[in-house]
């Protein structure tokens, strides 16, 4: 049985992020119609917790909601999560993406997740921004110099039309190189902030990548009508928010299972008393969906709270097959399965 094989480089070229962008809204309104399967990830750690192996299975159906024709696809993404591993040569993140056919259990492709979560978890937040954030929303605050800084500089490119952007890393020099080679990739000028205050105060915009287990981001410095989107906990004992950022913003979340089980940025604000689980307004899909309302006013402020799903990974790997096959990209290899 033939099995294609894509790299990392090979995924980062077929799955662009505005391309990416349209398949994550598209498989988040199938996750919060009901339609896809979705169990909690599986998460062994290592001792110390200085790193974790992640196990993630989804099945998304066929269908106008999901996007997909046929009769669907499920998979599994296998995933190192090495947060020590920012600023040497390895991704804090390593791993692959199974996919397989939902009629015979046939495997279709393994593909390196390091590039899809890179890829899919920014596009996540730029069908965020899009559907939360402020129309005239333009002064971007991105808090880490990592992957997920990276990414998500594209995906705020694409959702708003950006007329300033800050980076604020623990590590300064990390800070400068991500906005010498970010801002000349995009064309863009970027300032360094001294402080993580300094970079919100006054951002309409803001996106939190960092390894943090404590709070970067004070809810007495968020300006009025800002969104957040954060991203770099997905963890139950780590949060980039204080209590006080939470419980001032209109929280969105990928998934509600989900972040009543992992998000730390929501578990210490509710186990501290200061919100309970209605504070989960709503899903991304549920307002895709027109289920859920988004912003309601000009200075509310809007929260995304992204942990990264497993329908995230199988819809990407879906797409990336079905271009990988029709532009020819990618390795075969044989697998057993056929009798």
């Amino acid at each position: 049985m033939k099995v294609l094989v894509v790299s990392q480089p090979e995924v980062q070229a077929l799955l662009p992020m505005r391309e990416c962008m349209d398949v994550m809204a598209q498989a988040l309104a199938s996750l919060s119609s009901g339609q896809a399967v979705m169990p909690l990830r599986s998460i062994m750690w290592l001792p110390e917790k200085t790193g974790a192996l992640g196990m993630m299975p989804a099945y998304l159906p066929g269908g106008s909601v999901s996007g997909l024709t046929g009769p669907g696809v499920l998979g599994l993404k296998v995933i190192t999560v090495f947060p020590g591993n920012h600023g040497t040569a390895f991704d804090a993140h390593q791993g692959a993406v199974m996919l397989f056919d939902a009629v015979h259990g046939r495997p279709l492709a393994i593909i390196d997740a390091t590039a899809i979560t890179a890829i899919r978890t920014a596009a996540v937040s730029g069908v965020a921004t899009r559907l939360l954030a402020r129309e005239d929303a333009g002064d971007l605050a991105i808090l880490g110099s990592g992957t997920q800084a990276r990414t998500h500089l594209d995906a705020m490119l694409r959702a708003r039309r950006i007329r300033r952007v800050r980076v604020w890393s623990r590590t300064s020099a990390h800070a400068a190189r991500f906005a010498e080679v970010e801002g000349a990739r995009h064309g863009v000028a970027i300032e360094i902030a001294p402080s993580a205050h300094e970079a919100v105060a006054g951002a309409d915009l803001i996106c939190t990548t960092t390894a943090s287990v404590e709070p970067v981001v004070m809810g007495e410095w968020l300006s009025p009508g800002a969104h957040i989107n954060a991203v770099g906990s997905s963890v139950p004992f780590a949060r980039e928010l204080d209590t006080a950022a939470v419980a001032r913003s209109r929280l969105y979340v990928d998934r509600r299972e989900s972040t009543l089980n992992e998000a730390g940025d929501f578990l210490f604000p509710k186990k501290e008393g200061a919100i309970g689980d209605d504070h989960i307004r709503g899903e991304v899909g549920e307002v895709l969906l027109g289920r859920v309302t988004g912003r309601t006013s000009p200075d509310e402020i809007t929260l995304f709270k992204s942990l990264g799903l497993a329908i995230e990974d199988l819809a990407a790997a879906h797409h990336i097959h079905a271009q990988a096959v029709a532009r020819g990209v990618g390795a075969w290899v044989t697998l057993g399965g056929t009798r």
